[in-house]
């Protein structure tokens, strides 16, 4: 009997891809180099066009230079890369010390620095995921790279006429000399292989995002870059600093940044009183606990949320000043991480607070002396084990060794959604790290019951904490929701989290195995529907109602 010729699904060629991208990704930072259109970097071009991450659209279509992806990735990388023709990964070596000027992208939190016209130096503090994830966007801005050089040059290698023009435009905008836009579009959208309405609409997109270039300049210089080393050999290259390479791994940010909280905890005599940490955004526990009464809203608001809703309109900034100035009046202190991990931390001590001022949906909660939160700002991905890790391990300072009396951890997250839309609210059970056999089952003490609304769903059931979420697509999602897995979504921090609470607890011992653990996550996001992919922009205001919802359900929580 012949043995059935065996083929693999999209699933798994998308898994094995993901898997030769880590393979190469690790090798190359091992080795301390490479040159992107090189043999190494092309075999991370293969794995990433084998893929076609969801969040990279049109990155697989030879022609069409995909414009959404290049935004969103333009906002997490500094300004002024597409100029560069070498990139260094470095950790934190002086620069901040320095005169050069540091660069900090709209949507990530990492110190960047133009050294030369040809060489940005990119901070990586904040563990291998950041790496990773800042060599998937350069793999993809190549590949983009080489389509709008594709298009701009003939069959024997001369320029076509649209990029003369749009070189012409370029001259204009660098001498301040006005052009016509409609004109411009028209050769940028021939550059782009994209059609002249599509060209327009994303040049206004570029526009109006902080942080980055228009798309004239940033099509210009990645095409400039990508002929020069076609037809001159002048190549680019991507290299790693050797004190990045040693300090990788040894958390010797996240240990900076665990002594000082718990340093501030000892010196202002919390450190006896019961601990409740929170990782989340540093506005929604502060507004929770304080803004009803600086608002007073009994005339205005009719719930929080109501209230947080007013607060994120970006003409209230007055008002988030009050909040923020009467909450350090008041029991509230703020620790700001200028050490590597980009992580600033409140501090509240509620005894400090009047039970008074708690608004309607906190009025039963009595327990206020003896409690502290420590609420942290959002890690990323594999960050969450080295804060984590390193924050519950014993004090160690002023002649002492103390363990923290935490009673609880809260985590809430943005993630991706599966089976819901964005907005809906996720309550797992257990976190799966893919491409590993690490599987973190745990009794959450929040449940879906606890979040009944009309406008938002909440779901139950794994969560999986993916190796980067611009590394997903669709065939690989869809296996996680239909398969026996049944996930409700996919986020970066989880199963690091959870991996650094069960060592505490159940090993090291620095912590209670009776510590209360509270996950939600809200859906920044649902890969499986086009156009509602993280490439397709921020959640905005649908992004407050769930936030405050988790935040109230874990305060109501601490509180007990």
């Amino acid at each position: 009997m012949e043995n059935p010729t065996y083929t693999p699904t999209r699933a798994q060629i998308s898994r094995s891809a993901i898997q030769r991208l880590h393979v190469s990704m690790r090798h190359l930072f091992m080795r301390g180099g490479y040159k992107p259109l090189g043999v190494s970097g092309e075999t991370m071009i293969s794995s990433m066009l084998a893929l076609k991450p969801e969040i990279y659209g049109s990155i697989a279509d030879e022609e069409r230079v995909e414009l959404s992806g290049l935004l969103y990735i333009f906002q997490r990388l500094p300004i002024g890369i597409e100029t560069c023709r070498y990139v260094k990964l470095i950790s934190r070596e002086g620069f901040e010390d320095s005169d050069f000027e540091p660069i900090v992208p709209s949507k990530r939190r990492r110190n960047c620095y133009k050294v030369d016209d040809e060489q940005m130096f990119i901070e990586m503090t904040r563990g291998r995921s950041d790496i990773f994830d800042v060599l998937t966007h350069l793999t993809f801005l190549f590949i983009e790279a080489e389509k709008i050089r594709r298009n701009s040059l003939d069959s024997k290698g001369r320029k076509v006429r649209s990029w003369k023009m749009l070189e012409e435009i370029i001259e204009k905008i660098d001498n301040g000399e006005k052009y016509d836009k409609q004109v411009g579009y028209t050769y940028l959208s021939t550059v782009l292989g994209r059609t002249f309405d599509e060209t327009a609409q994303a040049c206004d997109k570029f526009e109006k995002a902080s942080g980055v270039n228009s798309l004239f300049s940033i099509v210009y210089w990645l095409g400039r870059r990508s002929m020069e080393e076609f037809l001159n050999n002048n190549d680019r290259e991507i290299t790693f600093s050797s004190a990045l390479r040693e300090k990788l791994g040894h958390h010797l940010y996240g240990e900076i940044w665990a002594f000082q909280i718990k340093d501030y905890l000892f010196k202002n005599d919390l450190f006896d009183k019961e601990v409740h940490i929170v990782s989340a955004n540093l506005h929604s526990v502060m507004n929770s606990l304080y803004a009803d009464h600086v608002l007073n809203s009994k005339s205005k608001y009719a719930t929080i949320e109501d209230i947080a809703e007013d607060l994120s309109k970006s003409e209230n900034r007055a008002k988030r000043a009050l909040v923020t100035k009467y909450a350090l009046k008041n029991g509230m202190s703020v620790l700001h991480d200028n050490n590597g991990t980009n992580i600033s931390v409140q501090v509240i001590d509620c005894s400090k607070i009047d039970y008074k001022i708690l608004p309607e949906e906190l009025k039963q909660s009595k327990n206020l002396e003896n409690t502290v939160i420590v609420v942290m700002d959002y890690a990323f991905g594999q960050q969450a084990y080295e804060t984590m890790d390193e924050l519950l391990k014993p004090y160690h300072g002023n002649s002492v060794k103390k363990l923290m009396d935490v009673k609880s951890i809260n985590i809430m997250g943005k993630a991706g959604i599966l089976s819901g839309r964005k907005g809906d609210i996720m309550i797992p059970n257990a976190h799966i790290f893919e491409g590993s056999a690490d599987n973190y089952i745990f009794k959450n003490a929040l449940t879906t019951e606890q979040f009944k609304d009309d406008e938002i769903e909440s779901f139950g059931g794994p969560m999986i904490t993916v190796l980067g979420t611009s590394l997903q697509n669709k065939d690989i999602l869809r296996y996680f929701l239909k398969s026996s897995w049944k996930a409700s979504g996919l986020e970066m921090e989880g199963a690091h989290y959870q991996k650094a609470i069960q060592a505490a607890s159940t090993i090291r011992k620095s912590i209670s195995e009776d510590v209360e653990l509270r996950y939600a996550y809200y859906a920044s996001d649902n890969p499986l529907e086009t156009g509602s992919t993280l490439a397709s922009g921020s959640l905005g205001m649908d992004g407050v109602k769930p936030t405050y919802m988790i935040t109230l359900a874990m305060l109501k929580g601490i509180f007990g």
